[in-house]
């Protein structure tokens, strides 16, 4: 199988949903889970099914994601397996950045012509989800599709932001509807287990991970040179053609990272005591930068239902349902609720700590401060007694030292609030 599927991972637009996280990098490079870059999952998944050929396709801020691939995904000499950055670029053929997601793999897929393959994989690198890819290809197969596409069910409410699949009683995808309107739902149902139709998931969403022929999608390409996206265009052009178009049900954990409140959400749910992102499994792991950090260290805190990364030296008094990514600090008699702390890209100099005062502080949380309902985007330096309380009393909008989004404060990558600040 590794010899006939290249794969290629979308890195998305600007991920304006996604701002601030994404001011000084792009969306598959947001750091998730304390440790990892959300682009470490549909790599590690690749790995998982035995997929070594991979290309990750960027344009928007694309330094930190390139030092982090460079720096995680390294094989040995003997082995033809790589995971290649592509960046948009302007060539002969194109002057013009990535315009959609069909788009950006025409322009890069005579990078893809220097290999043999049979079947190209398209993922996303925005989503959080373990899955088998092998699996994936193998219905492709036994199907004869020219194209597979991975989908899950969903309800009539989340329907209408997706775009849905009709299939016959084989799993073959008869009409296909880009987030069609409430109304027009009641012709889209299609069979599913009965445990989804107990849940009222009686609607086939897809999950934008797609297998092609080789053929079929160069044929695409050619015949539809002014195509730019997959799902509104290019699929719907295979229905129309009569090409065998396959729906591969997926039935695990899968959340798309497309928002500041479903990356909130999907983050503080690692936390929970069997998460349904499974970190702590033998035969799935998450692959991502091997630091080589201390262990963290805790000095009277009380810790609950939180997820901590290594290198961190908390001194808080309590610390609840939050994520404590890599190196962070936070001091005594702080308390951190319902929040992501990213951390920090370095240990800062104890020289430098000591010096630090009210309106410079040091890297971390200071003491006796209150976070609540928050992401803390690494370096962040917070000075003592502040307190940052998010909820739904909050508006959204752009503020001096942070940012709101459906209630929930983000303080910006290397922001300095000075003590005894209150945003709430």
């Amino acid at each position: 199988m590794k010899s006939s599927v290249v794969a290629v991972i979308l890195g998305g637009g600007r991920g304006t949903r996604l701002f601030p996280l994404t001011d000084q990098r792009s969306k598959p490079a947001v750091p998730i889970g304390g440790k990892y870059r959300l682009v470490d999952i549909p790599i590690s998944n690749c790995l998982n099914s035995d997929i070594r050929r991979i290309y990750v396709l960027t344009q928007f801020n694309s330094a930190s994601l390139n030092r982090h691939i460079k720096n995680t995904f390294n094989f040995d000499v003997f082995s033809s397996g790589f995971v290649d950055i592509l960046a948009a670029e302007q060539t002969t053929d194109s002057q013009d950045w990535f315009q959609g997601t069909a788009d950006a793999v025409r322009q890069s897929i005579h990078h893809m012509e220097n290999h043999t393959y049979e079947h190209v994989l398209i993922l996303s690198g925005d989503q959080l989800y373990q899955m088998d890819y092998r699996n994936m290809l193998q219905r492709h197969k036994e199907n004869n599709a020219d194209l597979t596409v991975a989908t899950i069910p969903v309800n009539a409410e989340d329907a209408t932001g997706f775009g849905i699949m009709k299939t016959n009683k084989d799993g073959i995808i008869e009409k296909f509807i880009e987030k069609p309107s409430s109304d027009l739902l009641g012709d889209w149902k299609s069979e599913v287990p009965q445990k989804f139709k107990d849940e009222g998931k009686d609607y086939l969403a897809s999950m934008g991970i797609y297998i092609f022929n080789r053929e079929t999608m160069i044929k695409l390409f050619d015949d539809n040179p002014g195509a730019t996206d997959f799902g509104k265009e290019l699929i719907p052009k295979c229905l129309e053609e009569g090409q065998t178009v396959c729906s591969y049900e997926f039935e695990g954990y899968w959340t798309d990272i497309g928002t500041i409140r479903s990356f909130f959400e999907a983050n503080l749910s690692l936390a929970d005591t069997v998460p349904e992102f499974n970190l702590y499994d033998n035969d799935n792991f998450i692959y991502t930068r091997a630091r080589l950090l201390p262990a963290s260290k805790l000095m009277g805190t009380t810790l609950e239902q939180s997820l901590m990364a290594e290198g961190c030296i908390i001194e808080a008094s309590r610390i609840v349902q939050s994520v404590i990514g890599i190196r962070s600090r936070i001091g005594k008699g702080t308390t951190v609720e319902n929040s992501i702390i990213m951390g920090n890209d370095y240990f800062q100099d104890r020289k430098v700590i000591e010096e630090a005062s009210d309106e410079d502080p040091a890297l971390g949380i200071g003491q006796r401060c209150y976070i609540s309902n928050a992401i803390i985007d690494k370096n962040v330096a917070i000075g003592h007694d502040v307190r940052i309380v998010g909820g739904t009393h909050l508006e959204d909008g752009d503020h001096k030292y942070h940012y709101v989004r459906d209630g929930i404060v983000i303080v910006k990558k290397s922001t300095v609030i000075p003590a005894g600040t209150t945003i709430m």
